[in-house]
């Protein structure tokens, strides 16, 4: 194949699975957005995880809560949880790799938070764990995967489930959605900070 050709078969692959997720996944998305959205007003917070792409992503999303996405508000909290090397050592060690992340949900998560699990496959043990985890201490789960929720979707309040399997398209279409969710929620909590001003 030319170069070209690759370059424009990529980026229209990827093009017509964000326009079949626009058109399929506006419920479901709007949901995710009204957990992260409630959780947060009620001075809760935001946990997530994932491995390789994933866990690139999860620090992403949580930079855009955290930092701003495009509004000037507050600070919103949200970690995580592939970021503390030495946490994700030792427990890696004593309690082995399929724990990281859910000895971390033990440790910080609380009832009403929010955990999301993110897997092109649906299928990582240790993101499942920690969903699993996440369920047992009453914080809201989202799963972000492809196609196949898997062990992941199962354990999720909601699933986000990309209609694909190839895991470059599924990525770009998982940080499309984060982009959208954390668009929705800043403009909700910016609105509902307002209204407590007076302004």
């Amino acid at each position: 194949m030319r170069t070209e050709d690759l370059i424009e078969r990529s980026l229209k692959e990827s093009a017509q699975l964000k326009l079949l997720v626009a058109r399929d996944l506006k419920g479901v998305i709007m949901d995710a957005a009204q957990v992260i959205g409630d959780a947060l007003l009620a001075g809760n917070k935001v946990l997530l995880c994932g491995n390789g792409g994933s866990a690139a992503d999860a620090q992403h999303i949580a930079g855009e809560f955290v930092g701003r996405f495009l509004i000037e508000r507050a600070a919103l909290p949200a970690l995580a949880l592939s970021v503390n090397t030495s946490v994700l050592t030792a427990i890696g060690n004593d309690y082995g790799f399929d724990n990281v992340f859910a000895r971390q949900v033990e440790a910080l998560a609380r009832d009403g938070d929010v955990l999301i699990g993110i897997s092109t496959s649906g299928q990582s043990t240790n993101v499942a764990v920690a969903m699993e985890a996440a369920g047992r201490i009453g914080c809201r789960t989202i799963a972000l995967v492809g196609q196949t929720p898997g062990r992941i979707g199962a354990a999720a309040e909601v699933t986000i489930a990309i209609p694909s399997s190839t895991t470059p398209r599924i990525q770009e279409s998982h940080i499309a959605v984060a982009h959208v969710i954390c668009d929705i929620v800043e403009r909700r909590v910016a609105a509902e900070l307002a209204k407590e001003v007076g302004l």
